[in-house]
């Protein structure tokens, strides 16, 4: 698990063009969900009085393929999930793990203290504890 601290505030574009330009290779909007490029895993984000509290769902992801990033007011956690293949004989009657690059940005409804951030790997979910600035 890597995390960096930036001191700038996030900004993401959206390249032009279409949506899904594979339309006729994928027959069911399922399949093309799971082979899209970039998923998003699920994630929650609580406040309290002291602290930013998030959890991210990332079951079957090793924590050395974890990216952490803080920007002064978006929480960045990136990464990439990879499963073990079929057997190529094999047929696929249920495919819903998404696998490949994930990508998940969280507004911060707080400043927070970057030098006293912890992060740990808790039986598949990310833990990420965000100490509220003291200054307001």
């Amino acid at each position: 698990m890597r995390y960096r601290r930036l001191q700038v505030h996030y900004a993401m574009v959206a390249p032009p063009g279409p949506a899904w330009p594979f339309d006729e290779w994928w027959p069911t909007d399922r399949l093309r969900i799971l082979v899209q490029a970039c998923w998003r895993p699920d994630a929650d984000l609580y406040e309290s009085a002291t602290a930013l509290e998030v959890t991210v769902a990332l079951a079957g992801v090793d924590e050395d393929d974890i990216d952490i990033q803080l920007f002064d007011d978006v929480l960045v956690v990136e990464g990439h999930r990879r499963l073990a293949p079929a057997p190529p004989e094999a047929l696929y009657h249920v495919a819903g793990i998404r696998q490949g690059a994930f990508h998940v940005a969280l507004s911060l409804p707080a400043r927070i203290d970057p030098e006293h951030v912890e992060a740990r790997a808790d039986r598949g979910l990310l833990r990420i504890t965000l100490p509220k600035r003291g200054d307001g």
